[in-house]
This record gives C-alpha cells, sequence and structure tokens, in this order.
C-alpha cells in the first residue's frame, strides 16, 4: 500500500440516496485499508442523521483545511460537484478524484459498482495526474476590483435572465481582436471545451493545451467563429451597450456577477492548477468515444 495517501477526504454536493450509497461504499472500502477518512461538514452531517457509524469514529472536515489535511479527496457526484470544489481546492494542490453520480460523468473517472477495485488501484500508485487550469474572471469599475471569482470550465458573459443583444469590445495582450454584438460570449479552458462551449459550436480540446477558446454565442455576423488563443494571454471585455438586461459574469454557471457598462472584464489564467486524479489506463480520447459517442454509426452499429 502507499504511504501517499494516509487521509483521504470523502466530499459530496448532491445529497440523494445514490449519492449516499456510494459515500458510505467508498468510507468501507477506504477504512478497509486502513486509510484514515475525513468528511466535508455538510457531508457528515448528513451521514450522522441519517446513517449508522460502522464502529469508527467520523471526522468533519472544513473545506478550507481540506487542502492542508487530506492528501486525497474523493468527490461523489456528477461533473458539477467537481466544478465546485474543483475551484475551492485547485490553490491548495490536493489530487481530486471523481465517482461519477450524474449525467455524462467527463471529469469524474470512477463509476460506482468500480469503487473498490479502482480505489484499491489508486492506492497502490496505479494513477495518472493530469493538471487542469482555471481561469479567474475580475470585474474592474473606476480602476478597482469589485469582484472576482475562478472558473474551471468557463467564463460567460451574457445579459442575464433575457435573451438580449450585447454589444462588447474583446481584446488579447492589448491588443484589440473586435467589437461584436452577440448574445453573449464564452471563454473556455480546454476542460470546458467539452461542455458549454461545445454546444455553442466550439472546438474540443486535450485537457493538455495551454490554450483558451473564445465562443460568441449567436453572433450577429456568420463570420464571427470561435477563436483558439493562448493559455497565458490576458483578454479584456468592455460592454459598449446592452438593452433592457442586466448583464452578468457566469463563472461555470454556478457563480454569477452582474456587471454594467463602462465595467472592464478582466479573464486571465488562474496560478494554481486542479490535479484531477485518474486510476490507470484513463485515456481522453477513450472518455470522448465514450461520452460522446463517437463509437457509433448511423443504424445503430459501434466500432472498436
Amino acid at each position: 500500500m502507499t504511504e501517499r495517501f494516509k487521509t483521504v477526504a470523502i466530499v459530496a454536493r448532491r445529497h440523494s440516496a445514490s449519492v449516499i450509497d456510494s459515500v458510505l461504499a467508498t468510507e468501507s472500502c477506504l477504512l478497509g485499508l486502513g486509510i484514515r477518512v475525513v468528511f466535508g461538514e455538510k457531508t457528515l452531517k448528513l451521514l450522522d442523521k441519517s446513517v449508522e457509524s460502522n464502529g469508527a469514529e467520523r471526522i468533519a472536515c472544513s473545506e478550507e483545511a481540506m487542502g492542508t489535511t487530506a492528501d486525497l479527496v474523493v468527490v461523489i457526484g456528477g461533473d458539477g460537484s467537481l466544478l465546485g470544489f474543483g475551484r475551492e481546492l485547485a490553490a491548495s494542490q490536493v489530487p481530486v478524484v471523481g465517482v461519477n453520480r450524474g449525467g455524462l460523468g467527463f471529469l469524474a473517472a470512477i463509476s460506482p459498482e468500480q469503487i473498490d477495485i479502482k480505489l484499491n488501484e489508486i492506492l497502490q500508485g496505479q494513477f495518472s495526474i493530469e493538471e487542469h487550469f482555471l481561469l479567474e474572471a475580475s470585474i474592474h469599475r473606476d480602476g478597482k476590483i469589485i469582484a472576482s471569482q475562478t472558473a474551471l470550465n468557463d467564463v460567460v458573459i451574457n445579459p442575464g435572465g433575457t435573451t438580449r443583444m450585447i454589444e462588447f469590445d474583446l481584446w488579447l495582450d492589448d491588443e484589440f481582436v473586435y467589437d461584436q454584438r452577440s448574445d453573449g460570449l464564452i471563454v473556455a479552458t480546454p476542460t470546458g471545451s467539452t461542455a458549454y462551449a461545445l454546444s455553442a459550436g466550439g472546438p474540443i480540446m486535450h485537457p493538455g493545451l495551454d490554450a483558451i477558446v473564445i465562443v460568441p454565442m449567436f453572433p450577429h455576423t456568420l463570420t464571427s467563429r470561435p477563436l483558439v488563443v493562448p493559455g497565458n494571454g490576458t483578454l479584456k471585455l468592455r460592454l459598449l451597450s446592452v438593452a433592457d438586461a442586466e448583464p452578468q459574469v457566469s463563472c461555470d454557471s454556478q457563480v454569477h456577477v452582474p456587471f454594467k457598462i463602462g465595467d472592464e472584464i478582466i479573464i486571465r489564467k488562474y496560478p494554481s492548477a486542479l490535479r484531477l486524479l485518474y486510476p490507470s489506463g484513463h485515456s481522453f480520447y477513450q472518455a470522448c468515444r465514450s461520452k460522446l459517442d463517437w463509437a457509433s454509426r448511423l443504424g445503430g452499429q459501434r466500432t472498436n
């Protein structure tokens, strides 16, 4: 047994019966391997209310302290759960692995029926680690930063609750890119290229690329196409006009910050990357074949 993971944290955002089942299965597996287990505070409260302990003392750990307390964090839920915890844990550099209890499960690498096998392999040292960089979006008003948030998938500039066209200009490293009218703009990492940006017509990018994709949302001109730029660039967006709407910056579709005409939105790479851990044999292209149905043909026949 590897000495690398002596303490493992278990966290979950959704608290459905299936998620609780996987939390308990993960706990049982880890304790059986002699691993010290801690729980996110909200997850532990739920277990204390609904499930009897198996005899071991259950220890709570705040999300703020998790990065220094645990050697590995197991996130149980869908990709949305991984996005939420990933933003919070990236700065600590603690590795994170996901057990998929959601839909697509692009980031969560372990299926519920594989918990015992895959966690055993990981704790034996059979794993790989991918570093997924985040974006940091800050809103500047009158020379001051009024808000700042991070995103693992994407930063989306949109008119808010109502569908309205907005006009903005975009700069990259102080070089003017374009003045555009559209329903908004998606700025995505390689991790987020298979999410909202893909639905909007953006390219699929390998997670190891150091690049950012800019995808217009329903642009006024058909020649406005997705643009891939260097990952170390700094984007600056300035809202020029918007009619009867309350524009906002949305990070991973989970955090929403309003802004107004005249504000500058600065988007750049966040200093710390999320360290996602995968069982050995994980392949990005296999995930694409499985999750995006690349291996299917018309008529229902599949290829290997």
